[in-house]
């Protein structure tokens, strides 16, 4: 007997997929609060538990490494396993790291859970849109995807003001940790209630091997270019920089030779050697560093440089969340409704090239209504690139496939992020210190050489040092947001050459033959001759 085809599963009415997406949104703004709360919480943070500007970078690096590298394992599972329970499970493991970070007595503990909570926000991203492409087509995605910027971007706004909100309060900013909790929690049970989807099962290979390799080779380059040039460790050129890159790259070309011979890849070549995929690939990474590296030193500048308290660093950062949700929300819409989208990624990248630019002109005097604008433009840029970057991808993908298309995007977008902060941050540490000691010389202040900037606590400081130092960061910061403009050239490059193809109107990928009937059927000038 031969066996049938399996039907095509019934497209669901938008009630039910709002229903379904009810309790995945909530998860997603759960993980992007969580990464961006402790933003304005940071320099208190490293005050208190007298961290230096180089752990101020780890403490966000650190749970984007953990975020990069396990994504795409993440996407893998959710090709493979029920995407509700991994959900679940991803969210119990949130609650875990967030738990362990406000109990965090010192730097090395706090670094761990960061690690745990990246761990969970990895599958919290990956699996929020893998489960969108398994539920809707990708000429209605764009909307729904817009619903998703939504959420983002009022998680990306609101982390930074609920988080300096709390550390100004009694609570202290151990509760930038404790508050993202029940918030988890109730997206735990929204998610029970509301998210119905089926779970196709299928034969299950996980690649272990290509996951240790993908995480050694990853977080090995990363660590090498987070210390690397910094006098307290090794220079750029030296032994330990010929082992860590030697080592980094012999791990990585080891995980290429394993991913091109196992049978269920971790990261499938033949996905990401496609010609739109690959270069959303390299849009991501160079978004990904623009947006982390640039956004993560934005309240610090606002505080350190300008002296404003956490909430009002938080209140500051506004314009670009506000730019941030309107590129999302209004780009998604009309992406649907005309179906026609990389107009939508050359637009982004421009802005965000021009945003990063006038960012780079500000110096600790700059008028804060002029950095509310610079950084408008730049939250709108990234609003309209992020989400349709992985439409743009998941277009081009069977539903099958879904998974691991999405995660291999938010996982080079990760890691371009952790790159963008670690390398940033210490471009900025070296050139804080640098102003700072050509401050305190001019001043006549004698400095031990290179001491200057190794420490962010200016609260003990004398009101003469203090303000040199105020002067320094804020003038250094400028610098970094001039490079992350420089990388998100390569963002608009790389779009430029992304070949636009009509989002289609079914979930998964239907025979050239019945696509290009169904590409006929619905040209508008047969629709109206048959009407």
């Amino acid at each position: 007997m031969s066996s049938q085809p399996a039907a095509p599963p019934l497209a669901m009415t938008h009630r039910q997929i709002m229903e379904a997406l009810t309790g995945l949104l909530a998860a997603f703004f759960t993980a992007i609060l969580s990464s961006t709360i402790v933003a304005n919480a940071l320099p208190t943070i490293m005050s208190d538990l007298h961290g230096t500007q180089t752990d101020f970078a780890w403490v966000i690096t650190a749970a984007l490494l953990a975020n990069a590298v396990t994504t795409p394992i993440w996407g893998k599972l959710s090709d493979l396993f029920n995407k509700k329970l991994l959900v679940q499970l991803s969210i119990v493991i949130f609650v875990a790291g967030s738990v362990m970070a406000g109990l965090s007595e010192t730097i090395p503990l706090l670094l761990t859970a960061r690690v745990i909570q990246g761990v969970a926000m990895g599958g919290l991203t990956a699996l929020a849109q893998a489960i969108i492409g398994t539920m809707i087509p990708p000429r209605d995605r764009g909307k729904y995807s817009g619903y998703m910027g939504a959420v983002m971007a009022v998680g990306t706004a609101g982390g930074p003001l609920l988080g300096g909100f709390i550390v100004d309060s009694p609570l202290g900013w151990r509760w930038t940790f404790f508050v993202c909790v029940p918030l988890a929690v109730v997206a735990l049970i929204l998610l029970q209630i509301t998210l119905k989807i089926e779970h196709i099962k299928r034969h299950v290979k996980i690649d272990w091997l290509g996951s240790i390799l993908l995480t050694s080779g990853v977080s090995l380059l990363l660590i090498w270019v987070s210390f690397a040039g910094n006098p307290a460790y090794y220079d750029w050129v030296s032994w330990q920089s010929a082992a860590m890159v030697g080592g980094g790259v012999v791990l990585l070309a080891l995980l290429v030779l394993v991913e091109s011979k196992v049978e269920q890849p971790i990261i499938p070549l033949k996905i990401i050697s496609e010609r739109t995929t690959a270069l959303a690939i390299i849009a991501s990474v160079a978004v990904g560093i623009a947006m982390f590296g640039s956004t993560t030193f934005l309240g610090q500048y606002f505080q350190v440089a300008r002296g404003a308290t956490p909430t009002e660093a938080g209140l500051l950062t506004l314009p670009m969340i506000a730019g941030n949700l309107t590129g999302s929300v209004v780009s998604g819409l009309l992406i649907s409704r005309t179906g026609k989208w990389k107009g939508y990624l050359i637009g982004g990248s421009i802005l965000l090239i021009g945003g990063l630019g006038l960012a780079g002109t500000m110096d600790h005097t700059t008028e804060l209504w002029q950095a509310g604008i610079f950084t408008a433009i730049l939250g709108v840029g990234l609003g309209m690139l992020m989400q349709n970057l992985v439409l743009a991808v998941q277009n081009t993908v069977r539903a099958s496939d879904i998974g691991s298309a999405s995660a291999s995007v938010a996982f080079f977008r990760s890691v371009g992020g952790a790159i963008g902060v670690s390398v940033l941050g210490a471009i900025l540490s070296s050139r804080v210190s640098e102003l700072a000691t050509q401050g305190l010389a001019a001043a006549g202040i004698p400095v031990a050489g290179g001491s200057a900037g190794a420490s962010m606590d200016l609260v003990d400081m004398p009101a003469p040092v203090r303000e040199i130092m105020r002067a320094a960061y804020g003038d250094a910061t400028a610098e970094v947001f001039l490079i992350s403009a420089g990388v998100a050239v390569v963002a608009l490059v790389s779009v430029l050459f992304i070949k636009e193809r009509p989002l289609r109107r079914t979930v998964d990928i239907q025979p050239e033959a019945e696509q290009s009937a169904d590409a006929e059927s619905t040209t508008p000038e047969l629709a109206s001759a048959n009407r």
